[in-house]
């Protein structure tokens, strides 16, 4: 479907046939994208299917999941909390989880858990937000000692409410001293629990609440109810992880687990819980773009846009390596420099996206914001996304 809404001097037919030639080669499945210029959405399309196997065409009221694009209402939250006085950017972590104060590190070569010293200092909230905090995710590093012991914890059980997992982290330590390096982690998820302390409201009720309701998001939540899973993407993996581009897509509706996202489930994660539409994700944008009146205040945005990490230091995955010219702000990654893949326009740039191919940015220099939606696992930061954006920032004059 088309559902574009351009002006005469903007021309984004070249967006739409490039992530027609993913779809073509199977690399994705399908692609759902709203991009906007200031306020105004100038263009908002779909390519592809929803489910192939059944030959749904993919239609914008269509339910992705979100994945680590969950992240952001976290923040959200959190700074909303921040407004009100009610949490300081540097409070550590013991005045809303005691259990996770008096953290104790791995020594550097550590060859067991037990081979720990005492961290340098608390974990604050500013650390949790920018994944400076020391945790880990126990994904991304297999055969390391704190990734056997993330998950021989079962840390990211999603059977266990959240505060089961603050219990778990209690007993394992960090990977490094709070504030020294950076490591995605399921900081987001304590965050969400921070959340819920000190609001006493669970976290979906606080997201309805506060975000959800106010800004009319209608299909967003932490499972998709079963009247509406008729409108749920179907979901795919890639041929091989470690070529994106190679073609080729299998149906796999079960990960990251069985029913993921058909049921409700004791853990609301923070970190990669959420299920949403385009037009949903669309409405956050606008609120967090739309000024003075938007969902935060302008301040607490600039402030979130800007790089937190100490000058040189930038990103990094353990499948990836550094991420060149990326550091980060209050809950998304931050271009201070760059790179070939990149809209050579999108320096300040605040994006983040999640592990199926959902993601969203906000560049002020460009006055330019958007979302894009797929359902393809591993399919973060894939090439589809790099092009979709460049060609983007160039049709709105970038």
């Amino acid at each position: 479907m088309d559902a574009r809404t351009t002006n005469k001097s903007q021309d984004f037919s070249a967006v739409r046939t490039a992530m027609q030639r993913y779809v073509d080669q199977d690399i994705v499945p399908g692609v759902s994208w709203a991009v906007m210029h200031g306020d105004e959405v100038v263009d908002q399309q779909c390519v592809g299917f929803a489910d192939r196997e059944a030959g749904t065409v993919l239609q914008p009221d269509h339910i992705f999941r979100a994945f680590s694009n969950t992240k952001i209402f976290v923040t959200c939250a959190i700074m909303l909390l921040v407004e009100e006085g009610r949490i300081g950017l540097d409070d550590p972590i013991e005045m809303f989880l005691p259990q996770l104060g008096h953290r104790k590190v791995l020594k550097q070569g550590a060859s067991s858990l037990a081979d720990v010293e005492p961290a340098n200092g608390p974990i604050t909230i500013r650390q949790l937000l920018t994944h400076t905090s020391g945790l880990s995710y126990g994904i991304f590093d297999p055969g390391t000692v704190l990734f056997k012991g993330y998950n021989d914890a079962r840390v990211l059980n999603p059977l266990t409410p959240l505060t089961d997992m603050i219990d778990k982290l209690a007993d394992l330590p960090l990977s490094y001293h709070p504030g020294t390096s950076w490591e995605y982690s399921v900081a987001t998820d304590v965050l969400g629990r921070v959340v819920e302390v000190v609001s006493g409201k669970p976290l979906d009720a606080f997201f309805k609440a506060r975000i959800f309701d106010p800004l009319g998001m209608t299909d967003t939540g932490f499972f998709v109810p079963e009247a509406q899973q008729g409108r749920l993407v179907a979901h795919y993996t890639g041929a091989d992880v470690l070529d994106p581009m190679k073609p080729g897509l299998t149906r796999a509706d079960n990960l990251p687990y069985p029913q993921a996202y058909r049921r409700p489930l004791p853990r609301l994660s923070g970190g990669g819980g959420l299920v949403s539409t385009l037009p949903d994700m669309l409405a956050l944008m606008r609120a967090l773009v739309r000024s003075p009146d938007g969902l935060l205040k302008p301040e607490t945005l600039r402030q979130m846009m800007t790089n937190q990490l100490p000058a040189g230091q930038t990103i990094r995955f353990a499948n990836l390596g550094p991420m060149p010219g990326k550091g980060f702000g209050l809950g998304g990654a931050v271009t201070f420099a760059p790179m070939p893949f990149d809209p050579p326009n999108s320096t300040g740039e605040f994006q983040w996206g999640g592990l199926a191919g959902t993601h969203w940015w906000i560049c002020p220099q460009a006055n330019t914001a958007g979302v894009l939606m797929a359902q393809r696992h591993m399919g973060f930061w894939n090439p589809f996304f790099f092009e979709f954006k460049r060609l983007a920032y160039q049709a709105i004059g970038g």
